[in-house]
């Protein structure tokens, strides 16, 4: 019987983490807030050579290609409806994108054979024992582990239980971001179009698969905000007052966030830990170096998780070390995807007219998208990544 890790978090790294522990004889347990897997959401991508090679040892690259969007062409407007830009699909969707709800989906699928999920439940507190962690629920009866996982994100719950307040950790970057579904009243095609002034951006495009559908990405600039995370109406107030007044097709889409089940809602920001584990309890993904779009956080997730998994059954039991070659086989690389993340707003929603004039006549040039192409697939590429499998595996 394999040593029982708690994994908070349910989105990617969480499944990606549980998948590769129980394929290497660990007992993982996943602890989920939301009553069921999230759908919906943004496409997210993956990028180089790292992140393929990880894929493909889970046997997940070809399914993942089949569902894949082929990316997502994605083109800017001014508030007449007037073209400015058009960027090519292979810009914003790597190697393979794919919807963010469907990966989420693939990973659970393939790691609930080996794994306990457990729904609508959070972590209220952890103690370390002399032999593992004692675990207290909000609703669940307390447990102990022999390991404790925070895959629970930027906002990590599990960060904050073990290491401290979140204040300590995560930057603001400047700006907000929201996605929502919709109905396809507009007739898009797939891909986005998004309206740009300085600091905000209206965007919509049609679902890849369900033409009758269509997703909304807001973007805007702002000082940090104080607001409560699961209070979707007032998130919902605040886009409204940030987007009032635009002309093309803003009002309609702010219209439809009334009848929006849904909100995903955030800060652009980062993470930035010192180190990723105390004791028995450590952080993957965003948890431990996020950043919130654009830092290629789903890869380096899928990525983190492998070596995570890989140095725990290397290691068969010392947790210690396996946390530290984890580590420092992780940060580098993931620190390094994690810079893209400090542009995305500004390149997105430049913060001036200039601005805006500037980035659309820099990416109107073929050779510079070709350049930012090839730069993004070399930084998800920098990492060479273990075969633990050609290890023995923990029992």
């Amino acid at each position: 019987m394999g040593a029982k890790v708690l994994i908070s978090g349910a989105s990617i790294a969480g499944p990606a983490l549980a998948y590769w522990l129980g394929r290497y004889g660990f007992e993982p347990t996943v602890v989920e807030l939301a009553p069921a897997l999230r759908g919906g959401g943004q496409a997210v991508d993956f990028r180089g050579e790292t992140h393929l090679t990880v894929l493909e040892r889970m046997g997940l690259l070809e399914e993942l290609r089949r569902i894949g969007t082929g990316g997502t062409p994605m083109s800017f407007v001014d508030q007449r409806g007037r073209q400015l830009l058009q960027l090519p699909a292979d810009f914003a969707g790597g190697d393979v994108e794919v919807p963010r709800g469907e990966l989420a989906q693939v990973l659970y699928r393939h790691s609930l054979p080996t794994t306990e999920y457990v729904f609508g439940d959070s972590v209220t507190a952890l103690e370390e024992t002399p032999t593992g962690v004692r675990a207290g629920f909000r609703h669940g009866a307390p447990r102990e582990f022999d390991l404790v996982i925070g895959a629970d994100g930027l906002h990590s719950n599990v960060r904050r239980l073990a290491l401290g307040p979140e204040r300590r950790y995560v930057r603001h970057l400047g700006y907000y971001a929201a996605t929502w579904q919709l109905p396809n009243d507009l007739g898009l095609a797939p891909g986005s179009v998004g309206l740009n002034v300085p600091g905000r951006l209206a965007s919509v495009g049609a679902d890849h698969r369900d033409p009758a559908r269509a997703g909304a990405f807001f973007l805007f600039a702002s000082p940090e905000l104080a607001y409560d995370r699961h209070d979707i109406e007032q998130q919902k107030g605040l886009l409204r007052d940030a987007f009032a007044g635009l002309g093309w097709q803003v009002p309609r889409l702010l219209e439809s966030l009334r009848e929006a089940p849904e909100l995903y809602f955030d800060s652009i920001s980062r993470a930035d830990v010192p180190a990723w584990s105390t004791g028995r309890i450590a952080l993957v993904g965003d948890a431990a170096c996020g950043a919130t779009i654009g830092g290629m956080g789903t890869g380096t997730a899928v990525v983190a998780a492998y070596v995570l998994a890989g140095e725990l059954a290397r290691a068969r039991g010392d947790h210690r070390t396996a946390f530290t070659r984890y580590e420092n086989a992780v940060r580098g690389y993931a620190e390094g995807c994690q810079k893209g993340g400090d542009r995305t707003g500004p390149f997105l929603a430049p913060g001036t007219a200039a601005g805006l004039r500037v980035r659309n006549g820099l990416l109107g040039r073929q050779w510079i998208l070709n350049r930012m192409l090839e730069l993004g697939r070399k930084v998800g590429s920098t990492m060479e990544l273990p075969d633990y499998e050609a290890e023995p595996a923990t029992r």
